[in-house]
């Protein structure tokens, strides 16, 4: 029973606790907190024995290929002359996803933990943070595009607000240009699902409506098949097709249909180019907003600097995994034409990325910016290791993905330690604070070294493989140059330059604050060691026993580079 419905379960739990939590009478507001502390409980159960009970044997990119899956029909309507729409709850993992899920998970619980000193409105807090854990989690597990769509869209009202009511002094501005950015981003991505939508058919449900399977059968392999020849032969009237949202049956061009709009046989031409690698650079631009890429990153330092400790952590660590996800899971596996046409392109805005966040970094006088634009170079690993489309490359993008979601979860809580104790987080303002917080200064270096990607952390194996992966790129398919990944490694010596500094100045030397609060910096409390704990011991086994993330997700990324060169290659369009 659990086997067949976790998944609904890790994303309704917390719907029907935000529920309990506005339903709760003022007298009892406190209880908020706990409720949302017992939701992260469990949902860490239930992770557990999601992770335990994972398959990693060999994935396909079939219906059949995703595990702990649950499909239902939820939007039908019949269209007459045009066909039927269709749209389904289907919710699934595979190695692309279950990692990040089980970052999700432990991230969320941490976020619970930190805001447990939130007094202004509980009710309101925790209840809007139980809506973006259901939001969050359904992103990373929904395979249907509009149920995908639907969760990337509400995740935007309870971060909104979340950053607009208890951020720091410019909440307002900041959550405006966080919303306005992500929303301008989400209309790019409509846009190409409602392509998507006119040009993809459900084999299944196409073969039900024709009439060769009943309802209550599931379709074999063979008829699926039998279905897509008759679609590709132009034998199945216009009125008997159902129109689908699936993701999975989006990655299959045989559910194409001939003439539509995204035909892979049709090159139709739209200011010049193609409309297949249009629809690519439009889902491109609309999640690479959320990753964040250079130039269109200017949201995420604004909402760092000004959203509370615990709202940074869940945007940092688990929010900018959502639009490196996107991009995995549609526009390369849906056009890989088009993502091996832009590889340079992409490749290039990887490395631009890299330098310029790290640059930025290194000239922050903030704390917490400079580990926000810190957040934008190690992002950009991502985007390099994708755009080489080799095994490394992208197993090194999800490899760092999930490192920088718990390095980055516990630089924002290293950044949030300081600015609970002395309102302050101007590094030129400290200096020799390991005299005072010897336990915070050991935390601190760990997670410096993590993220500067010293061997022995998980940040070194998830760099070391996107570099390995995109200097052999030239040799493999030919997409990157590998200057690339030579420029890429300057990242490197900007961000142990920035880390360095930083430690050098705040915490070796004389003591010093430049702030009324001397007397107000005590070391580590219980509630805080009990957060960086596990985030430590993660970074290290993730260093040491890299097998903990890559066994979930090299069936799945050697499945996702051969699909996406084979049919980029031969779908390749010339306008």
């Amino acid at each position: 029973m659990l086997q067949h419905h976790l998944l609904s379960i890790l994303i309704f739990l917390p719907l029907a606790a935000a529920l309990i939590v506005a339903l709760l009478p003022a007298g009892l507001k406190s209880i908020s907190k706990k409720i949302a502390l017992a939701v992260s409980v469990i949902q860490l159960i239930l992770g557990a024995y999601l992770y335990i009970n994972y398959d990693t044997s060999a994935h396909d990119y079939s219906v059949s290929g995703f595990q702990f899956s649950e499909r239902a029909s939820w939007i039908y309507l019949d269209l007459k002359g045009l066909g039927k729409l269709s749209a389904e709850y289907f919710v699934g993992v595979d190695g692309l996803s279950v990692s990040l899920v089980l970052l999700s998970i432990l991230v969320l619980l941490i976020g619970v933990i930190a805001s447990w000193n939130i007094k202004d409105r509980e009710k309101g807090y925790f209840g809007l943070y139980l809506l973006l854990n259901a939001s969050i989690i359904g992103c990373f597990v929904a395979l249907d595009f509009l149920l995908f769509y639907l969760f990337f869209e509400f995740m935007l009202l309870p971060m909104y607000f979340l950053i607009g009511l208890w951020g720091g002094p410019k909440r307002e501005y900041a959550s405006i240009k966080f919303f306005l950015y992500t929303l301008l981003g989400s209309i790019f991505i409509l846009v190409v699902m409602i392509g998507l939508y006119v040009s993809v058919i459900d084999p299944g449900a196409t073969a039900i409506e024709m009439g060769l399977l009943s309802a209550d059968q599931p379709a074999s392999d063979d008829l699926i098949s039998k279905v897509q020849q008759l679609l590709q032969s132009n034998a199945i009237p216009p009125d008997q097709m159902v129109k689908t949202f699936n993701l999975v049956y989006m990655t299959d061009p045989d559910n194409l249909i001939p003439g539509s709009f995204l035909d892979n046989d049709v090159v139709r031409l739209i200011l010049g180019s193609p409309a297949r690698w249009l629809a690519f650079l439009f889902l491109f631009v609309g999640f690479a907003i959320k990753v964040p890429v250079v130039p269109v990153h200017t949201w995420l330092p604004d909402a760092h600097v000004e959203a509370p400790t615990p709202i940074s952590v869940i945007l940092a660590g688990i929010l900018l995994k959502i639009g490196g996800y996107g991009l995995f899971r549609t526009a390369w596996l849906i056009f890989p034409d088009g993502a091996m046409h832009y590889s340079w392109w992409i490749g290039f805005f990887g490395v631009l990325s890299i330098i310029y966040g790290a640059l930025n970094a290194l000239s922050s006088q903030d704390l917490k910016r400079l580990v926000a634009y810190s957040s934008v170079s190690h992002m950009g690993f991502v985007l390099l290791g994708l755009a080489s489309l080799t095994t490394e490359g992208v197993s090194g993008a999800i490899y760092q993905m999930v490192s920088h979601g718990v390095i980055s979860t516990a630089l924002f809580i290293v950044a949030g330690v300081l600015y609970d104790r002395t309102h302050d987080r101007m590094i030129e303002n400290y200096s020799g604070l390991a005299a005072k917080m010897p336990q915070y200064t050991v935390v601190v270096v760990i997670f410096f070294f993590a993220s500067m990607g010293l061997p022995g952390f998980s940040g070194f194996i998830a760099e070391i493989l996107v570099l390995l992966g995109s200097f052999g790129s030239y040799s493999a398919n030919g997409l990157l140059p590998k200057w690339m990944a030579i420029v890429a490694t300057a990242g490197l010596v900007l961000s142990a330059a920035y880390y360095l500094w930083t430690i050098q100045r705040m915490f070796f030397g004389k003591f010093h604050i430049k702030t009324d609060y001397k007397d107000a910096l005590p070391d580590l409390n219980r509630r805080e060691t009990l957060m960086f704990i596990p985030l430590v011991l993660l970074t290290l086994l993730m260093g040491i026993v890299p097998s903990t993330v890559l066994d979930l997700i090299n069936t799945s990324v050697s499945a996702f580079v051969d699909l996406v060169l084979g049919q980029g290659s031969e779908n390749l369009q010339t306008p």
